[in-house]
């Protein structure tokens, strides 16, 4: 088998990649991926990103599916240079409004004498009955031999054309020089060949990308955990660059010495060739580590920015933004998820929090966890000034008033302050809460625990 290669220094600016899902759902990981690939690969070679909505199947196609397929990718920062909103010269760039388009092409094959109708009004094109070969960057070079297949259907009765018919025709009009897309595409790819065959056109360039499989070895559906961009990634708590960064990593291995790369260094190191051939597990747990290691790089700013909708959606409110922002930063590094956040920083936006079952035991399993904590209240009392240092001065004069180690005193001080057993330090949760709530708190987890 011959390998087919990409050459770059023969596209350049004349390189066109395309994608073009189908409007019947949410933007499963699978398209998403596919888009990405196409997306690196049209910044890496300074070429154009054509987004077309393939959206002839009136039955099950929706404008909300639609709308909700371009938001999946602005989100996850797939720009298209031409297509929905954006414009260009090869629309329109929904297939539902080309119909005028398809009908001059379909002319062009009735002249040829390439198509015959059934008794039922349906049109089918008549196969060239010769071996197809299929030079693919990833699959290599592919023959498939004369087929004995029943010639295709390209037009239904009620006049609307099928997918594969569509697809070259839109792939001739829109100047296509390469198409990404799933292995599950390559047994039909012949079917284009001769297709663009049939109108004198040549065709793209392939590049069949692996599938992507559940962490049992099955295909991964629409129905699977992680499958739907905007329930399993927006809506979960996960931020756009880290999904952009695992997405790249399913079918591909960048010559890097890190996972965690930017888009920056994506783009560099983007190369068609070195797409796997074998199939991609999906791995839930590396999406979220990948998560986590973004989380813990943003600013505390950043991060309460993006974490705002998931605090308010849990009715959590504040007015003090600083704060706010040092309470979620507080704790990045113990989630993976933004929507990990509310439960582990509520207690800092609200005066009733819950305590936890085990907290209430544990403050009440030992007779000198109240004195600890008036102890510990007293001095924190008399603090001049409100800093992280000040409470940690209090805190261990306290201890030593009583002829203890301050560390016996930290684990009653956040189940009083917070009414968790995990969190942030001490020091910390006083000093974001104040001086006023602290001593307030302290007194409430006394009456839990007298």
């Amino acid at each position: 088998m011959v390998t087919a290669r990409f050459n770059p220094s023969a596209f350049s600016m004349s390189l066109r990649v395309r994608f073009a899902p189908s409007p019947t759902g949410d933007l499963h990981v699978g398209g998403a991926r596919t888009a990405l690939f196409n997306w690196l690969m049209a910044r890496k070679h300074g070429g154009t990103f054509v987004l077309r909505v393939e959206d002839t199947d009136g039955a099950r196609n929706t404008a909300e599916a639609a709308a909700g397929i371009l938001k999946c990718m602005r989100w996850l920062g797939l720009d298209w240079d031409e297509g929905p909103e954006a414009g260009g010269d090869c629309g329109p760039y929904f297939q539902s409004q080309r119909k005028d388009i398809y009908d001059a092409y379909f002319k062009k094959l009735e002249d040829a004498g390439r198509v015959y109708a059934e008794h039922d009004g349906a049109m089918r094109f008549k196969f060239s009955r010769t071996a197809i070969t299929v030079h693919d960057l990833v699959c290599g070079d592919v023959t498939f031999a004369p087929t004995e297949e029943p010639d295709m259907t390209i037009r239904r009765p009620d006049g609307s054309y099928i997918f594969h018919f569509v697809n070259v025709v839109d792939d001739i009009e829109m100047r296509i020089s390469h198409v990404i897309r799933g292995e599950d595409h390559l047994s039909n790819t012949w079917k284009h060949i001769d297709l663009f065959n049939a109108f004198g056109a040549t065709p793209p360039t392939y590049a069949h990308i692996p599938l992507i499989l559940n962490p049992d070895g099955t295909k991964m559906s629409k129905r699977d955990e992680g499958s739907a961009i905007e329930h399993s990634y927006m809506n979960a708590g996960f931020m756009p660059d880290a999904v952009f960064n695992y997405l790249c990593m399913l079918g591909w291995t960048p010559k890097a010495e890190s996972e965690k790369l930017s888009r920056i260094e994506l783009t560099a190191l983007f190369d068609a060739d070195a797409i796997h051939s074998s199939n991609a597990k999906f791995d839930l747990k590396k999406a979220q580590w990948f998560n986590a290691q973004y989380l813990r790089e943003l600013s505390p700013e950043a991060l309460l920015e993006n974490a705002r909708r998931f605090l308010t959606a849990k009715d959590l409110t504040w007015t003090d933004e600083a704060m706010a922002a040092a309470a979620v930063h507080s704790v990045r590094e113990k989630v993976s998820l933004l929507t990990e956040l509310p439960e582990w920083v509520h207690y800092f936006f609200r005066e009733d929090f819950p305590f936890e079952a085990d907290v209430v035991t544990k403050l009440k399993a030992k007779p000198e966890n109240v004195g600890l904590l008036k102890a510990a209240s007293d001095q924190l009392a008399q603090a001049a000034e409100w800093t992280e240092q000040s409470v940690h001065d209090a805190v261990e004069a306290a201890a030593k008033t009583l002829s203890v180690k301050p560390g016996a005193m930290m684990p009653l001080l956040r189940f009083a302050l917070s009414g968790q057993s995990r969190g942030p330090g001490v020091t910390t949760i006083a000093h974001l809460i104040g001086k006023e709530k602290t001593i307030a708190r302290i007194q409430q987890a006394l009456a839990e625990a007298m």
